[in-house]
């Protein structure tokens, strides 16, 4: 059986994983005390006058009592002294409340509320976005917690596969360190192997079989996606930006700049450079510039220039691409 704290303040500008931890604490303390004994307040009925009452009402549920309570960035100090200060000072022993703020521009959680809830004995925890280059760190750290070996590269991977989410992030890691089990050394080649089956990674699919100049399986990942739904202008953007970033250093490559100075002077994860250097020396300038020719076309025919259907165009432009 678990144990309850009295109080609990979950903040942040996280959304998503405050989301989570709600519906989790939810489906917990009904599992504990059944739906009678979880109230949940929201909207105009989450006042701290209102959940002040609440709390200090007498209740005949049996078992603890849970109350949930959403959007307390919005509360004024003035309010929380008057009214939620001594109600949760006085908090009966067989009550818990979970207070939910997501916090966005003006709107943050009031430090009051975060003193009365750890002098109360609860848990106050904050859910921060984390920035881009801060998620392979935290996604090792996750790893740690899940009893397996997160590499750097791998890490980088994962975000290069997956994006900067980091709810789908961590479900990902969760799947390898499912398939792989407890103690496992997860390397890039895992990722590259069994990251998300996503239309998104299928997308980057289709780039890496035009890039790679393979004609047949351009086409058959065109034809998967176009059946999932995926639209010619959400398409064309991805795969000129590839191309473009390909070429810039097929033609520093060229040039004689080496692998090193070409890293060095770049952004992005070194896993995914040491990806787009590998593909332009495999590739060649005159290629890849006759290709964003033919992607520049095509971007116009989606945008209603040509007679010919999107389709048709983007066969045709993927034919011409791949001679």
């Amino acid at each position: 059986m678990p144990e309850f704290k009295p109080a609990y303040l979950i903040h942040g500008d996280d959304h998503g994983r405050i989301t989570e931890r709600r519906a989790a604490l939810r489906a917990l303390a009904q599992r504990e005390s059944g739906s009678t004994g979880v109230e949940c307040f929201e909207g105009d009925h989450a006042a701290p006058d209102v959940v002040a009452g609440a709390l200090a009402a007498m209740t005949f549920a049996i078992g603890r009592r849970f109350l949930i309570v959403d959007g307390a960035e919005r509360w004024k100090d003035a309010d929380i002294a008057r009214h939620l200060l001594p109600a949760i000072a006085g908090i009966g022993p067989e009550t818990t409340i979970a207070f939910f703020a997501r916090e966005e521009g003006r709107f943050k959680v009031s430090d009051k509320l975060a003193k009365a809830v750890e002098q109360a004995g609860g848990s106050v925890a904050a859910e921060r976005t984390l920035k881009a280059r801060e998620l392979p760190k935290w996604l090792q750290a996750e790893a740690k917690r899940l009893d397996v070996r997160l590499d750097r590269d791998a890490a980088q991977a994962l975000v290069a596969h997956v994006g900067d989410r980091q709810q789908r992030l961590l479900r990902e890691l969760e799947k390898l360190a499912l398939e792989l089990g407890p103690g496992a050394r997860i390397g890039a080649e895992d990722v590259e192997a069994a990251a998300a089956h996503s239309a998104e990674h299928q997308v980057w699919g289709l780039v890496d079989t035009l890039v790679a100049g393979d004609g047949a399986a351009t086409m058959r990942a065109y034809l998967e996606l176009t059946a999932q739904g995926e639209s010619l202008a959400r398409l064309v953007p991805l795969l000129a930006r590839r191309v473009r970033e390909v070429l810039a250093i097929a033609q520093r490559l060229e040039a004689g700049d080496n692998p090193q100075q070409i890293k060095a002077s770049m952004k992005g994860s070194p896993w995914a450079l040491d990806r787009r250097i590998a593909e332009a020396r495999r590739s060649d300038v005159v290629r890849l510039s006759r290709t964003m020719e033919v992607l520049a076309a095509l971007e116009l025919a989606s945008h209603g220039a040509s007679e010919l259907s999107d389709p048709t165009e983007a066969i045709l432009a993927l034919t011409r691409i791949a001679a």
